[in-house]
């Protein structure tokens, strides 16, 4: 299976724009247009495609952000699969992909994200990966969740 995480540009702006979240996770994440509009305001977020055999089929954003104890965290901070192309294994496929781009990238220790707590099989999905609830609540009211990465597992 040839996949890549690329980068948005004006070549793949459209496609991506056409990636759906499935009704019953509309409340869960933002749109992709809410997204690049969010990345063109605040430079931090970094917003990429999913492609599996060169067609879109999901959407990540990702960046690193500092925290109030004075460190830099790397946050996952959307992430889902085009509802057609949901069930057939990927959302666990991009997920071990992404975590191991973004530890290449940031040789990070440590990568968030957040969660409404009534998202279960999202909570499902990144308990799977080593995430875990940390006590913390994010700006929306969202639980933080992390996962411990040791970069020399991902060469």
């Amino acid at each position: 299976m040839f996949t890549e995480i690329r980068d948005i540009t004006a070549l793949n702006k459209e496609e991506i724009l056409a990636l759906r979240i499935a009704d019953n996770q509309q409340d869960f994440i933002e749109s992709t247009q809410q997204c690049l509009a969010e990345a063109e305001t605040d430079q931090r977020f970094i917003p990429v495609g999913l492609y599996k055999e060169d067609i879109a089929v999901g959407f990540a954003m990702y960046g690193v952000f500092p925290h109030k104890d004075n460190t830099q965290r790397v946050w996952l901070d959307r992430y889902f699969i085009d509802e057609r192309y949901q069930h057939k294994g990927l959302g666990k496929y991009f997920l071990q992909q992404l975590i191991n781009y973004l530890v290449a990238k940031y040789s990070c220790q440590n990568i968030y994200l957040s969660v409404y707590d009534n998202n279960i099989v999202a909570i499902q999905l990144y308990k799977k990966f080593g995430f875990v609830f940390n006590n913390e609540l994010d700006d929306k009211g969202e639980k933080v969740m992390v996962k411990e990465v040791h970069a020399h597992d991902y060469h």
